[in-house]
């Protein structure tokens, strides 16, 4: 092996434990109604929509209005929700308390993204550090959702059982 070769994964492998332990937290963003804009106005109705169901629905805990939202056969890719209007109203029914409907996610949102019938939110999500007693890190979580005809018919996150 040539000496630049060795110096390079020499150089690698004593920045990958500093690399490990560094890092800039996930920062949300203030600014909603920049996150809600595009030039599109079909991916800014979508946007739209899956902004306030998160809203008034999941956050506001509104549930009779999931029916404005969310079609009858929705699909759920999230292990611990059923599919369908009726079995995701039944599930989060057990704990969703009634709150007045904020103007804004309450929740830390980094970014909304639209592409064709989709959009994703993704979102700050802090947890202990197993490596730190008594610290925390952040990274991002995700909820995505495709619309059709003005509604959600499918949601995706990285959930797990």
């Amino acid at each position: 092996m040539n000496k630049a070769f060795i110096s390079l994964v020499a150089a690698c492998a004593f920045a990958l434990p500093l690399q490990a332990t560094a890092q800039d937290p996930v920062q949300a963003s203030a600014d909603h109604a920049q996150l809600l804009s595009s030039l599109d106005p079909k991916l800014a109705a979508n946007k739209r929509l899956v902004y306030d169901f998160w809203r008034e629905v999941l956050e506001g805990g509104h549930l009779e209005l999931a029916d404005k939202y969310l079609v009858d056969s929705y699909i759920q890719h999230n292990p611990t929700v059923p599919s369908g209007r009726e079995g995701f109203v039944k599930f989060f029914s057990k704990f969703s308390k009634v709150k007045p409907i904020a103007a804004a996610i309450k929740a830390p949102l980094v970014t909304i993204m639209a592409e064709g019938d989709l959009v994703m939110l993704g979102f700050v999500r802090e947890y202990p550090d197993p490596a730190a007693a008594g610290q925390k890190y952040t990274t991002t979580w995700f909820d995505m959702f495709r619309i059709r005809d003005g509604k959600i018919v499918e949601h995706w996150d990285p959930a797990r059982k």
